[in-house]
């Protein structure tokens, strides 16, 4: 069957994978944090709060990859540079 981290989310029968912390979602993108925090300071990574930390699902993460490539970084360079 699946892994020992895996959960079954008994209505859809689609297995959850655990919350990945910023050093995880960084080792998974190659990045450093200081990289995840800018992005998820400006507002351009996809992340969940758990009280007072901020948590990243896998496939959210793997999405963000996929198809953000390009537009965040242009996004994060206005807001660097103040441009809108």
């Amino acid at each position: 069957m699946g892994s020992d981290d895996e959960t079954k989310d008994e209505p859809t029968g689609q297995i959850l994978e655990p919350l990945w912390d910023a050093n995880q979602a960084a080792k998974f993108m190659g990045v450093s944090r200081s990289w995840i925090h800018q992005r998820v300071e400006a507002g351009l990574l996809p992340r969940i709060r758990v009280g007072g930390l901020v948590r990243f699902e896998p496939e959210a993460t793997r999405k963000f990859l996929r198809h953000d490539r390009v537009g965040a970084s242009t996004a994060l360079a206005r807001v660097r540079f103040g441009r809108r």
